[in-house]
């Protein structure tokens, strides 16, 4: 058996493993390189006994686009193909987004052309555990909003469950009103949908009166209803959804209209021959079909 082939290959495996396992090999000389240094090779030794190979360099991770470099045309072009050998011996993706995000010009890859990756690494690593840990902590945020948004969304629908209110019953309670002439808009109490109709309530400029401004699939109408307090205080808890539980509304709403053709056939076939008010674009129907002009208030 070749012991220099073994050693090699040992080394090797034992940078391979501690590059996966940390994102960035320790020093040669520490006693966490030394020890598992030594576990490689007696696993290599007894593994492949007198017929030991050099391990493979780990494969590149697949290549995907990397962000364009800075500096002049000559800096470009050596930059680009020394960075991209030098990501080759980065089998760990955070290693490589971190060096790629910190070295954003082609001549810091070109003055340290000559410098061995690992070394490189080595110099890096302060910088890169700061960067591992400023990662950690943007996503432990992002976890706490969605846990918040979550728990807002459960208590709003524990509120409404409490209460007995749904689309349904509230469209139900406005259809049972008797009904009066528009009246002066004032400020907007809930937007509620249900199958093939849409509704938007306000308060007027009369204390005694609602104004219901319905969309279904004969067209646009407003009306009056009698004010009923009762009937306030559920649109007021209706409307109290937060932002996730009423763009989910609002996408279900889009969708079901868009299924219909709804909205082609309210449609201007441009924008100069649409009607003269304000318009706003849905997100959910820009995401489904394409930008829905409709109206907004």
């Amino acid at each position: 058996m070749d012991l220099d082939t073994l050693r090699e290959a040992a080394i090797e495996a034992t940078a391979r493993a501690l590059i996966e396992k940390h994102g960035i090999a320790p020093s040669e000389e520490s006693d966490e390189w030394e020890e598992e240094y030594r576990r490689q090779f007696a696993a290599l030794k007894q593994r492949h006994g007198g017929s030991v190979q050099i391990a493979p360099r780990a494969a590149a991770a697949a290549k995907q686009p990397l962000p364009e470099l800075r500096g002049t045309p000559e800096e470009l072009r050596w930059g680009a193909s020394i960075r991209e050998e030098r990501l080759r011996d980065i089998p760990n993706d955070a290693v490589r987004a971190f060096w790629v995000q910190l070295w954003p010009r082609a001549k810091q890859w070109v003055d340290t052309r000559d410098v061995p990756t690992q070394i490189l690494l080595l110099r890096l690593k302060p910088q890169y555990d700061e960067w591992r840990k400023k990662q950690a902590e943007a996503a432990a945020a992002r976890r706490a909003e969605t846990q918040k948004k979550a728990s807002e969304a459960a208590a709003y629908r524990r509120k409404l469950q409490e209460a007995g209110v749904t689309p349904e019953g509230l469209v139900e309670m406005v259809d049972a009103s008797d009904r009066f002439d528009p009246a002066p808009i004032a400020a907007k109490l809930a937007d509620i949908t249900v199958t093939d109709r849409h509704l938007r309530i306000y308060e007027t400029g009369d204390p005694n009166l609602l104004l219901v401004k319905e969309k279904d699939l004969r067209g646009n109408h407003e009306y009056a209803i009698e004010r009923d307090e009762g009937l306030v205080a559920d649109l007021k808890l209706f409307a109290q959804a937060p932002r996730r539980e009423a763009g989910l509304a609002r996408c279900d709403r889009d969708l079901q209209t868009a299924g219909r053709g709804g909205h082609k056939r309210n449609h201007p076939t441009s924008l100069r021959s649409a009607p003269a008010r304000p318009t706003r674009v849905f997100c959910c129907w820009a995401q489904w079909r394409g930008p829905r002009i409709a109206e907004y208030c």
